[in-house]
């Protein structure tokens, strides 16, 4: 790893190779670098930003990976054209189906709070110990039925004030679509027998088993955010059609 900044308190702050990875990445957003653009080489990032070559290296490599930079040897580090992810899969905003289904929308937020990463949580983000993370529950609703629960860890560099949001009036896909756009998403699916207090905010009887997807998302070279989106199995189906993975109400 890089060498990671440590403040008073002993946490541990910004790694540098992601402070470099964001100064790129802000002067590919404000236009200083354009698609095919050469970008600072490794020698130059050592100078800059006081950094050993691992450390350089280390950004540019995740930056490449990213599919942000394309690396040419003996020529350096070239911004890459963009590549749209809409055609290879969409991340559907719960808000906007149930609306468009004719239905009411409504959400319970039962926290939305800062929190310093822990060993469990560090490892969801692949973050350092100590780095600062919004945590948020919330029940999203349609016509009055629970038909979602979603836990989420969000990254907080990367959306700043997530933890300052009103998710009853919007939806943290709508603010971390603005705030941090998607480059990568992976999604995990299973289905699975839920707790005392799942069970509790689905309104399901004891025995009813849910449907649980796994999302992780990135943005900008990193990984951004972590959520578990929990549905009531008896209600909802996963289908997959070509590059489109949706999760919708079953027929009655």
């Amino acid at each position: 790893m890089g060498e990671p900044a440590v403040d008073a308190a002993g946490a541990e702050k910004q790694p540098r190779y992601v402070a470099i990875k964001d100064s790129i990445f802000e002067d590919i957003r404000e236009g200083r670098l354009k698609p095919g653009d050469q970008t600072p080489s490794e020698a130059e990032l050592v100078e800059t930003f006081k950094v050993s070559r691992m450390t350089a290296n280390r950004a540019l490599r995740e930056l490449q990976s990213a599919g942000v930079v394309v690396r040419r040897a003996g020529r350096g580090s070239f911004v890459a054209e963009p590549r749209p992810i809409g055609q290879l899969i969409e991340i559907r905003n719960i808000a906007e189906e149930v609306r468009g289904r004719g239905h009411a929308y409504r959400a319970r937020v039962i926290y939305n709070i800062e929190i310093r990463a822990d060993a469990e949580r560090a490892a969801l983000l692949e973050v350092g110990l100590g780095t600062r993370l919004f945590h948020s529950l919330i029940v999203h609703h349609e016509t009055e039925f629970p038909i979602q629960v979603e836990e989420r860890f969000v990254l907080a560099s990367a959306a700043p004030r997530y933890g300052e949001r009103d998710f009853s009036a919007s939806t943290p896909n709508e603010y971390l679509t603005r705030v941090a756009p998607l480059e990568r998403v992976e999604h995990r699916v299973c289905a699975a027998m839920p707790d005392t207090a799942m069970r509790t905010m689905l309104g399901l009887a004891e025995g009813e088993p849910v449907l649980m997807m796994t999302r992780r998302t990135w943005s900008r070279g990193r990984l951004v955010s972590h959520a578990w989106l929990t549905h009531p199995g008896n209600r909802f189906e996963l289908s997959a059609f070509c590059w489109d993975l949706a999760i919708s109400p079953r027929p009655t």
